[in-house]
């Protein structure tokens, strides 16, 4: 049996000696092997899997440590006898015949609210495995900075950090990461808070969900951009079913009589999602006109205001509101890697008080370790050193794609006036993109479709995204003109 039971995944990661340590806890925990059964002898195991015995004698050291295994003189190893003691096992044996079934529950009538029905961007699991990834919001592994990272992780695990991070905080973030968002982060964007006025999230989805419960109300109309994010609209919807669509333009969001209908109001000034437009200073001073005039409360997403290879970056609409009407959003996820999710609210002390209640409620705090980490990672300036890296290569690349979307779709798209990692296209009159990205797909090529950043029943389907933040200028230069082929192809 254990010629079938012990073999090591070819994707597996960590050490031959971890892997095969973590194969034995799982045999052992799942009841593949019993308590007191025996274990492979060290040469028998060694040879099966074809490696150094001296590897599986660590292996089993270890478990035999943690108590998962004793050993028995003159005998070999064996399964501890206490080894699954307090595990509830499930009943071996089948009801009786006649006994009644077990009514099953109408879920459906059950819940009061089905966020998996809304609309939103779904993106392949595996986007990696293809050669021409045209996605968003990924990240170059090339460009991660595994170095800088794993010495910042290194910090992490020494006693001292241990002993800071690991004890419950309850509601309380890192002083050091605050410290380094306020003045590291918030100046580049002409921000001035103190630090009351700051809040650590679970990346900006998290501060867009804890705005929306204290801000919204059954029967409160909020504005949103159309075409605009489709998760931070599906947040709103857990709320309100009021929408108020405002339409959008070359300087960004339209400021006019539709926002007299809105307690408050999402946009994206930096760099509008999906549309890359960026919101003039002018339009900014409009926007923040009609929100005193109207008691609106603005929630500003600072969407990559970081990747400014453009123009001089216009300051954040936050710095510019002398009224507190301005909630700031702010991620750290899109700089160092989706994965990382963290990010930051800055918004009236009033409400971070109240934000960071209802986040104790909703988790307590973003785990101490990883702010730690991040925080550390800011302080030594590898952050500002990675921006500047990440914004160089994004400039190539965005001047290497403009030149060929002038070349096999003129007309198309714009080039973004702030920067960013993305090109918003217009296809032909007649192109369906769900059909475009289905078809391209089966090519090795990604791209986004358009159709979910509209709100229901304003879709226009000649719309996609291409990003360029997690594609090579090698595979650009080859997937665009196939990608331009295919759209040629069905219209």
């Amino acid at each position: 049996m254990t010629d079938y039971l012990f073999r090591l995944p070819d994707d597996a990661t960590g050490t031959l000696q971890s892997q095969i340590q973590e194969m034995m806890v799982d045999a052992i925990t799942k009841g593949h092997l019993a308590p007191g059964a025996a274990m492979p002898s060290g040469r028998k195991l060694a040879e099966q899997l074809k490696v150094a015995r001296n590897t599986v004698v660590l292996a089993y050291q270890q478990l035999l440590d943690e108590g998962f295994i004793v050993a028995r003189e003159r005998s070999g190893f064996y399964v501890s006898d206490d080894v699954l003691a307090g595990f509830a096992r499930a009943p071996q044996t089948a009801p009786d015949e006649g006994a009644e079934a077990v009514t099953k529950i109408d879920w459906e009538s059950k819940f009061s609210f089905t966020p998996a029905s809304l609309p939103y961007l779904q993106k392949p699991q595996d986007w990696q495995r293809y050669p021409y990834p045209f996605v968003c919001g990924q990240f170059d592994k090339k460009l991660f900075p595994i170095a800088d990272w794993r010495e910042c992780c290194r910090e992490a695990a020494g006693i001292a950090a241990i002993h800071n991070w690991a004890s419950d905080h309850i509601d309380r973030d890192s002083e050091l990461l605050v410290e380094q968002v306020h003045s590291k982060l918030l100046p580049r964007r002409g921000i001035w808070a103190d630090r009351d006025e700051i809040l650590i999230t679970v990346g900006a989805q998290n501060a867009l969900f804890l705005t929306a419960q204290l801000l919204l109300k059954p029967g409160d109309t909020i504005g949103v951009e159309n075409p605009g994010y489709a998760d931070a609209r599906n947040t709103f919807l857990t709320q309100t079913q009021h929408i108020e669509l405002l339409d959008v333009d070359h300087k960004g969001l339209v400021v006019d009589e539709r926002l007299a209908n809105c307690q408050c109001v999402y946009t994206t000034p930096s760099h509008q999602y999906p549309t890359t437009y960026t919101m003039s200073k002018a339009r900014r001073l409009e926007l923040l006109e009609q929100a005193n005039q109207h008691n609106i409360v603005i929630i500003e997403d600072d969407y990559e205001s970081e990747f400014n290879y453009g123009t001089e970056p216009i300051p954040a609409l936050k710095s510019l509101d002398t009224e507190g009407r301005v909630i700031y959003v702010g991620s750290l996820s899109k700089t160092l890697a989706p994965g990382i999710r963290l990010g930051y609210m800055v918004a009236p002390r009033e409400l971070i008080r109240q934000a960071k209640a209802l986040r104790r409620i909703m988790l307590r705090h973003p785990p101490s370790n990883n702010q730690f980490i991040i925080a550390q990672f800011l302080k030594r300036g590898y952050h500002d050193a990675l921006i500047r890296r990440i914004t160089h290569t994004l400039h190539h690349r965005s001047q290497v794609m403009k030149e060929l979307l002038d070349q096999y779709l003129p007309g198309s798209t714009q080039k973004p006036d702030f920067g960013g990692s993305s090109f918003w296209v217009r296809g032909p009159r007649g192109l369906d993109c769900r059909e475009l990205a289905a078809t391209a797909k089966q090519q090795g090529i990604l791209i986004e479709t358009g159709n979910p950043s509209f709100y229901p029943g304003t879709e226009k389907l000649n719309y996609f995204r291409l990003g360029f933040s997690s594609i090579s200028v090698e595979q650009i230069k080859l997937g665009l003109p196939l990608l331009s082929e295919l759209i040629h192809r069905e219209n």
